[in-house]
């Protein structure tokens, strides 16, 4: 077991223009790292431990290739972003959907080969909370811990983007991911769980749909561009608006299951809850499906009474006996990182890194 290290502060990329703009500027921001990242994970799924068989690097870049023009048909100013991002860094249009969409890309690898479905898939650790209203001061809050591989812990950064057409975004992603997790400056924020589907297809994989969820001005129009996206793979979201309203949708891509926020917050992990997700979610190893549990009823022991702040969401992410996740054989999961935010009033923090071990920092709309 090592300690995660300490570093300087999370590293923020200021953006602002069309979507070409948005998209050179963070491919050559990040060029060589994205380029590192992309080889590795192409190599992750050709080596067959994501897709139940090796494959030809070829062969994974024409399955990610097959995945273009649904990205292209869900959003074409998103499309014209990743794009501009790829060739800015130097990566085709391919390995740049397979680097910011990595677990969806091997959910649609996992239904294209027909392989078996290994349970050496273990990138899909997060616990995330929505926080009502009435529990946190009559401004709710957001929050969830981004856990993964410990190599993808220091690809973690914030985009502070400033779209031509769209509302202001923050989003806290990875180098040559368009993004995971985010608030816009209309109030509305989006987070999210990996689950593991057996229905993937050559859809939009799901830092599309963040970002496209995170173009709207409420918690509503958000989860419809949700439900109408044909989805690449398996995922959890949870939406929340500065008016308080918020969802949770367990979205297979041949399934949406919504539990919408009412007066207790909503927590979820990494498994699904619903009968209709569960039919088409893949087995889990036995070892992540007690971590899920584990950290689901952990974080709900946390928030079951009393008034919720910022300050406890933090404390919740440091939880050290499930949910704040240490790298340890054989998964080497972490947390890499984590997100507060409160879009009733604006606040982001954001934390690079586990945060039993470095701190939050407040992030601002303005650059």
């Amino acid at each position: 077991m090592t300690a995660s290290p300490t570093r300087p502060p999370l590293r923020i990329l200021d953006a602002a223009g069309s979507p070409a703009d948005l998209g050179r500027i963070h491919g050559e921001a990040f060029a060589e790292e994205i380029q590192a990242y992309a080889n590795d994970r192409v190599e992750l799924v050709a080596s067959g431990l994501w897709s139940g068989g090796p494959l030809d690097r070829s062969e994974v870049l024409a399955i990610a290739d097959s995945m273009l023009p649904a990205h292209e048909a869900f959003d074409a100013d998103l499309f014209t972003e990743l794009l501009a991002m790829a060739d800015a860094a130097g990566i085709s249009p391919a390995e740049a959907v397979i680097v910011g969409g990595f677990t969806d890309f091997v959910d649609t690898v996992r239904a294209v080969v027909g392989g078996p479905m290994p349970l050496s898939v273990v990138e899909d650790d997060c616990t995330a909370a929505i926080v009502p209203d009435n529990r946190a001061g009559g401004a709710g809050l957001f929050g969830q811990t981004w856990d993964m591989h410990d190599t993808a812990t220091d690809h973690v950064a914030l985009l502070r983007l400033r779209p031509d057409d769209a509302p202001d975004t923050i989003v806290f992603t990875t180098t040559g991911c368009l993004g995971q997790i985010g608030m816009n400056s209309e109030g509305v924020c989006v987070g999210i769980n990996n689950l593991v589907g057996i229905d993937g297809q050559r859809g939009v994989a799901w830092p599309s749909v963040v970002r496209g969820m995170l173009k709207t001005s409420s918690a509503d129009d958000a989860l419809k561009v949700l439900l109408d996206a044909d989805l690449a793979g398996a995922h959890n979201f949870l939406i929340f608006d500065r008016n308080g309203v918020g969802h949770n949708v367990e979205a297979m891509p041949s399934e949406r299951a919504v539990v919408s926020l009412e007066d207790e917050p909503i927590v979820h992990t990494n498994h699904t809850l619903d009968p209709a997700t569960t039919a088409v979610q893949a087995p889990k190893d036995g070892g992540l499906m007690a971590s899920s549990s584990t950290r689901l009823e952990t974080a709900r022991k946390f928030l079951a009474e009393g008034p919720i702040d910022e300050e406890r969401l933090f404390e919740m992410t440091r939880e050290p006996d499930a949910i704040c996740q240490v790298a340890v054989e054989p998964y080497h999961i972490e947390s890499s990182g984590a997100a507060v935010m409160r879009p009733a009033t604006g606040d982001f923090w954001a934390c690079w890194g586990r945060p039993s071990d470095n701190d939050y920092e407040h992030v601002s709309f303005d650059a």
